[in-house]
């Protein structure tokens, strides 16, 4: 049986051809080798550039244990995007630091959100807008409600 008015399937739909644009994306830019949450932590890193992060932080903030923590670090270093730099009051702790090539990438990936959004928008007014974020907060308040 169709179900022509479905929210759900609605979503899922639209969900799909999001990831479906960005996969695009990721592509063009060449970044279609980015894996898991690197996109998330170097905008992370980016956006605390002017604080010392450490791993401790990194764990914290993505729930992540040590181990998980420790094997993304390393790999983000192995392919250049940060750097551990020890602090001056103490060598073991390791701040971590993104690499021009990082901070130029998470420029390009906020650019093409720019872009999506912009994408995404086209023919809708204020007012639909308003209304669509109204619906959507209301449809999360009643999943929340019903999931407690």
């Amino acid at each position: 049986m169709q179900r022509k008015n479905d929210i759900g399937l609605a979503i899922r739909k639209l969900s799909i051809l999001i990831k479906r644009d960005i996969e695009k994306s990721k592509i063009k830019l060449g970044i279609d080798t980015l894996k898991g949450v690197n996109g998330w932590a170097i905008n992370y890193f980016n956006e605390n550039r002017d604080k010392n992060i450490f791993q401790k932080d990194f764990e914290e903030k993505f729930s992540i244990r040590r181990s998980t923590a420790s094997n993304i670090l390393k790999n983000m270093e192995q392919k250049g995007l940060i750097k551990r730099i020890a602090v001056e009051n103490d060598a073991r702790l390791k701040k971590i630091v993104l690499t021009a090539a990082a901070i130029d990438l998470n420029n390009k990936i906020n650019e093409d959100i720019k872009l999506r959004e912009i994408k995404m928008r086209k023919d809708i007014d204020q007012k639909e807008l308003e209304i669509f974020f109204k619906v959507i907060d209301k449809i999360s308040d009643n999943l929340e409600v019903q999931n407690d």
